[in-house]
């Protein structure tokens, strides 16, 4: 489980049947502390790297976005490749299984210009000669 801030903007990939891949990072950070003896123990930041398939993917491309904080709940994956000068590279990957949105929603701005120009129903009513 982990809560944290989205690092980048996530990347979508489809492959067979309209399947669709998300990958992004997700910054989780313990935050300071002051010890008895007055050492200062500094903010701890961690960069996980998340991957969402399927539906929670196809979520991801619509909603989700750099800075948003998101709680996720998944598997811890490793994998090893080598790169183009032949050096062994560890990956530990996320594999989420559940993703709930933490960030409220952004108001939109065509949204308050039409509460604002939409008429007044009591002003018909105070103007109605009784």
């Amino acid at each position: 489980m982990l809560i944290g801030n989205v690092g980048k903007e996530p990347v979508i990939k489809y492959y067979d049947h309209d399947q669709a891949v998300a990958m992004f990072t997700l910054a989780t950070t313990e935050r300071g502390y002051t010890l008895q003896n007055g050492t200062q123990v500094p903010d701890r930041t961690e960069w996980h790297n998340i991957v969402l398939t399927r539906g929670l993917a196809k979520v991801t491309e619509k909603y989700v976005h750099k800075g948003d904080k998101l709680y996720i709940e998944g598997r811890i994956r490793y994998r090893t490749y080598d790169d183009q000068k032949g050096v062994r590279r560890y990956v530990t990957e996320i594999y989420a299984d559940n993703m709930e949105m933490l960030s409220p929603k952004p108001v939109k701005e065509t949204d308050d210009v039409q509460n604002q120009q939409q008429p007044n129903n009591f002003e018909s009513i105070d103007k109605a000669p009784f």
